[in-house]
């Protein structure tokens, strides 16, 4: 037999409940007041502060280019070395010809390091023949050789052209899976079409 519970009664335990969870929550609310130490130690600011970078005057600017993964503008501390700006610029690529570079000569704010390439004939001895790579005829490993291509991409690229034909223009390459607008980007200036 179910009991029936009046009106009052009702309302009586609802204010009974929130008295309790009042009280309960001050109860927990002095406990935390009371427990805070009446001193705090100090912050060491230190940890909080942003890392300090050379000042400008302690960095130098040079445009790596050639046969390195990431070719453009790194800066680096002064007194770096031309493997330091190699290394910034991603690397060497498998076919870069390192044996031509003084890699311990001190890099000067401004300069260039031009890393040659095997692909561009010369094999180091002269920077003045054409470095880029004629994607049309181009060995998937000869590929490899450009910044962020590795062997899946390259092994794509000359899918397509076996699949396509030869490319008519660089901007052919966005036809191919794994290319896009930013890869082309840094692709450009290290193919050429004949």
């Amino acid at each position: 037999m179910a009991r029936v519970v009046g009106k009052g009664q009702g309302l009586r335990r609802i204010e009974s409940a929130v008295v309790a969870a009042v009280a309960v929550t001050l109860s927990l609310g002095a406990w935390w007041w009371t427990s805070i130490p009446d001193e705090v130690a100090p912050v060491d600011e230190a940890r909080f502060e942003a890392p300090t970078s050379a000042p400008a005057h302690d960095l130098v600017t040079v445009h790596v280019a050639g046969a390195v993964r990431r070719p453009g503008v790194v800066r680096l501390e002064a007194g770096s070395r031309v493997v330091d700006a190699i290394e910034a610029a991603g690397g060497a690529t498998s076919a870069a010809t390192l044996a031509g570079v003084n890699l311990a000569a001190e890099v000067a704010d401004g300069s260039q390091v031009m890393v040659p390439s095997q692909l561009d004939g010369t094999g180091g001895a002269s920077s003045t023949t054409d470095p880029t790579v004629a994607i049309n005829t181009a060995s998937a490993s000869d590929l490899e050789s450009l910044p962020g291509v590795g062997p899946v991409l390259a092994g794509r690229i000359v899918a397509h052209r076996d699949a396509n034909g030869p490319f008519r223009t660089v901007e052919d390459l966005l036809d191919v899976s794994g290319i896009g607008e930013a890869t082309l980007a840094r692709l450009r200036p290290f193919v050429r079409i004949p």
